[in-house]
């Protein structure tokens, strides 16, 4: 008789133990569940999520032109003894905090004819707006730069104006800025920030002037300023700017001949200078 009270007894209290186990294992289902709603929410769709840029890093800029090109653009550099010349195409790292955030390089060579300089500047933009992607912030301090240039009022790429006979009939057979018609930019600081005091009158020669480039990276311009150099040697300096999702590149580079007759030719330079701004481009891209 107490044998058989015994049986039943252990029985339910192993019941028991059984309903109180598959109640603990339904709690940590239903909390492991919870969890996982909870590690999503960072990335839900539905609240205000800042895309960061596509660039993490910067390209080494010193490193980032190549050698062909370094010699097209300093052709006094191959006059050079062979450590002079090396030196010179190294190029001078500029000294930043934070390369990943900004980084620069320069080139300077004096040759028979002129003498030539190249600087190269890279900026990673970054919004500290979660609300602002990285992008969004890059476009807006481009557009700053663009702005601060103070280009024509012209649709790009076309030309400033058309200039009136007078100016057509000028000796010099350059715009003077005296045309009639639609406004054109006088002779200003332009993004080098030095003034165009040079023989044209003006930045750069008819349908050379500064303007926006339409075929380059996310956005871009160009601008070219005449400047005097001390009293009399004449400067000339083209800048190509341009944004490549959240990374801005400033290219400028100068000429100054060694006759003080001479006028850089704003066209080769322009050229050179655009070139050099393709390749850099492309060099992100990969």
């Amino acid at each position: 008789m107490q044998r058989r009270a015994y049986v039943p007894g252990v029985a339910a209290l192993l019941a028991a133990l059984t309903a109180a186990v598959t109640g603990l294992t339904g709690c940590s289902a239903g909390s492991g569940q919870d969890g996982a709603a909870a590690d999503s929410k960072p990335g839900d769709p539905s609240g205000p999520v800042a895309r960061p840029g596509k660039y993490r890093t910067l390209l080494e800029p010193c490193r980032s032109v190549q050698r062909a090109t370094l010699k097209d653009l300093l052709p006094g550099a191959a006059l050079l003894p062979e450590q002079q010349r090396e030196r010179v195409y190294r190029g001078t790292a500029t000294v930043t905090y934070d390369t990943d955030r900004r980084a620069g390089c320069s080139w300077k060579t004096d040759g028979p004819d002129a003498s030539h300089q190249l600087t190269i500047d890279f900026e990673r933009v970054v919004s500290y707006d979660p609300a602002v992607s990285d992008d969004d912030r890059a476009q807006q301090v481009y557009a700053d730069k663009e702005a601060a240039a103070d280009l024509p009022a012209t649709a790009p790429p076309a030309p400033t104006a058309t200039p009136s006979p007078a100016a057509k009939a000028s000796p010099s057979g350059a715009a003077t800025g005296a045309a009639t018609g639609p406004a054109t930019k006088p002779a200003t600081a332009g993004a080098s920030g030095a003034p165009a005091t040079g023989a044209t009158g003006s930045p750069a020669p008819e349908g050379l002037e500064p303007r926006v480039l339409a075929d380059l990276a996310d956005a871009a311009f160009l601008d070219d300023v005449l400047a005097r150099a001390g009293s009399t040697a004449q400067h000339r300096t083209v800048s190509v700017v341009f944004r490549t999702s959240n990374v801005i590149v400033t290219i400028r580079y100068g000429e100054q001949p060694a006759r003080v007759t001479e006028v850089p030719d704003s066209k080769e330079l322009q050229e050179k200078a655009q070139g050099l701004a393709r390749n850099l481009a492309e060099s992100f891209e990969e």
